[in-house]
C-alpha cells in the first residue's frame, strides 16, 4: 500500500475509538504524507523557549505543516494498585473536551481547524501528537493546552470512554496472540508494574472515575520529564513561543512514584492457557539487554539475523520454509526504563507446537553457541543500514524518531551516528552477545489454545 493510501486510511483513526474526522483532515494527512525527507538530511535545531522548556526542531517550509511529538515519563508504571488501565483510559479521554468546551464542540472545532490530536500510553511513557496546518497553529495550540491543563472528564464522556475499552478488553480476552503476551507479562514480571496489562482488566477499568483521572493528569504530566519533537514549516522562534502556551501551564515538577528495577523471572517455565482455537499462539523469551548497554547494538543485529528479519530470519527459515511448520515466527528486544526482555512469538497448528519450539530453541542454542555466519552478518548490517531511511519518510514519523532519541538519551547527533554503530558490529561481538544473550534452556513460554501434548511446566521443571 503506497503512503498515500495509508494516509487516506488513517484519517478513521483516534486513540481509543475510530471516527471520521472529515476531508480536512485528509489532505492534512495527505500533506504528511507527500513531504519525504532522508535521515541524512535531517538537520536538529535544540530549541529553548523563553520559559525553558525544550524541543528538537526540524524546519521544512516544504509543505504548511506541523508536527509535534511529546512525552511525559509515567505510562501504565504509575497506574495506581487497583486502577490498572487508568494510563490508557486518559488517553482516550484527553480529546474528550476541555475549558468550555464539551466533547462534541471539541471535536467539531479539531475538525474545522483540521487539527488531530492523539494520545497513548505504554509501560513507561505517556505519549501525545499534534498536527495542524501552519496557519492553523494558534488554534491548535490552544486545544492541546487545554487537553493538557483543563480536561474536563465529563460522566458521559468517561462512561463512553469506559464502554469502549470494556468491549476491546472482551475481544482481546477471545485473541490467543492477546491473550499469550498478557500471560507472558505476569509470569516474567509478577509483582513488578510491568506485569500489569496496560489496558487494565474488566474489573478495574469498571472502578476507574473522573477523580482518577485528574489526578493521573497531575501527577505525571509536568514539565521536568517533557520531551518534544517537532517537525515542519515553523522556525525556533515561533516555536518557543507555542512551547510556553502549550506546556507552560503545567506543573515544573511531577510526582512519580519511584519504580523498582525489574528482574525478569528464572526459567525453564511453561504456562498453558486452554482456549477452543485450532491454532495456538506460543510467546517465549526471556531476560533482555537495555538500551544503553553497550552490548544493545550488536543484540539487535543478533536479533534481525536470528528472529527479527522476516524471511531474511533463521527462525523463519527453520520453522517455516524448511519443516512448514508456522507461518508467523519472529523475536524482538523490547528494553525499558526498569528493565529488559527479549521475547518471540510462533502460532502454529495445535498438533505442531511442540515440534515449532523444539526447533526455535535448538536454533537459538546454536546462535548462542557458533553466532552467525560472515554472510549473514553482512547481510544484516546492509539491511538495518539501507532501510534507516524509511524511518524518516514523514513529517510524524521525522516527529516520533526525535521524541525517542530524546526519551532513551541517545545525543541530539545519533541520526549521524547511528548507521556507524551497525557498521561497526563485528563478528566477535555478535558470537560475545549471543551467549550472553541467548539462553534456550531457561526460556519463559505461554501457550494459549489447544496444544497437544504439552502441558504446564513449573519454575525449574
Amino acid at each position: 500500500m503506497s503512503n498515500l493510501a495509508r494516509a487516506i486510511g488513517s484519517t478513521i483513526r483516534r486513540s481509543g475509538r475510530a471516527a471520521a474526522r472529515g476531508l480536512a483532515l485528509a489532505s492534512l494527512l495527505l500533506l504528511v504524507a507527500l513531504s519525504p525527507r532522508p535521515a541524512e538530511a535531517v538537520t536538529i535545531e535544540r530549541v529553548v523557549s523563553p520559559g525553558g522548556i525544550e524541543a528538537w526542531l526540524v524546519q521544512s517550509d516544504t509543505v504548511p505543516l506541523i508536527a509535534m511529538r511529546f512525552a511525559f515519563l509515567g505510562g501504565s508504571a504509575q497506574d495506581p494498585a487497583g486502577k490498572q488501565g487508568l494510563s490508557y483510559f486518559l488517553s482516550g479521554m484527553l480529546d474528550e473536551g476541555a475549558g468550555d468546551l464539551k466533547s462534541v464542540d471539541f471535536q467539531e472545532r479539531m475538525e474545522e481547524l483540521a487539527v488531530k490530536l492523539d494520545f497513548d500510553a505504554t509501560r513507561d511513557i505517556f505519549y501525545g501528537s499534534l498536527q495542524t496546518l501552519t496557519k492553523n497553529q494558534d488554534e491548535a495550540a490552544e486545544l492541546l493546552r487545554l487537553a493538557l491543563t483543563e480536561p474536563r472528564f465529563d460522566e458521559d464522556a468517561v462512561e463512553r470512554i469506559r464502554k469502549q475499552i470494556v468491549a476491546s478488553l472482551k475481544i482481546e480476552a477471545n485473541d490467543a496472540r492477546k491473550v499469550a503476551a498478557r500471560q507472558w507479562y505476569k509470569l516474567a514480571f509478577a509483582n513488578h508494574p510491568y506485569a500489569r496489562p496496560v489496558k487494565g482488566t474488566l474489573e478495574t477499568v469498571r472502578g476507574i472515575a473522573g477523580a482518577d483521572l485528574r489526578a493521573y493528569t497531575k501527577r505525571v504530566m509536568a514539565r521536568d520529564t517533557l520531551k518534544v519533537g517537532v517537525v515542519g514549516d515553523i522556525d525556533a522562534k515561533t516555536l518557543g513561543t507555542l512551547l510556553d502556551k502549550i506546556f507552560g501551564g503545567l506543573p515544573a515538577k511531577g510526582d512519580l512514584k519511584p519504580v523498582e528495577e525489574a528482574r525478569t523471572a528464572a526459567g525453564p517455565r511453561r504456562e498453558v492457557v486452554q482456549m477452543n482455537v485450532p491454532q495456538s499462539v506460543a510467546q517465549f523469551g526471556h531476560s533482555g539487554i537495555k538500551r544503553k548497554d553497550e552490548d544493545f547494538v550488536p543484540a539487535y543485529v543478533l536479533n534481525y539475523i536470528l528472529g527479527g528479519g522476516g524471511f531474511n530470519s533463521r527462525l523463519t527459515e527453520q520453522v517455516r520454509e524448511k519443516r512448514g511448520l508456522a507461518y508467523s515466527v519472529y523475536s524482538y528486544l523490547s528494553p525499558y526504563r526498569h528493565g529488559a526482555v527479549y521475547i518471540g512469538s510462533v502460532a502454529t497448528e495445535n498438533k505442531s507446537v511442540g515440534k515449532s519450539l523444539e526447533v526455535i530453541q535448538g536454533e537459538l542454542k546454536r546462535m548462542a553457541e557458533k553466532g552467525p555466519t560472515a554472510e549473514e552478518l553482512q547481510n544484516a548490517k546492509q539491511y538495518l543500514t539501507g532501510s534507516y531511511a524509511l524511518r524518516f519518510d514523514t513529517s510524524s514519523k521525522i516527529a516520533g524518531q526525535l521524541l525517542g532519541i530524546q526519551l532513551e538519551d541517545l545525543g541530539i547527533d545519533y541520526i549521524d551516528r547511528r548507521n556507524g554503530l551497525i557498521e561497526a558490529v563485528t563478528l566477535d561481538d555478535i558470537r560475545r552477545v549471543a551467549k550472553r544473550l541467548l539462553d534456550a534452556d531457561a526460556l519463559l513460554v505461554t501457550i494459549v489454545g489447544k496444544p497437544e501434548g504439552l502441558e504446564a511446566k513449573p519454575a525449574g521443571g
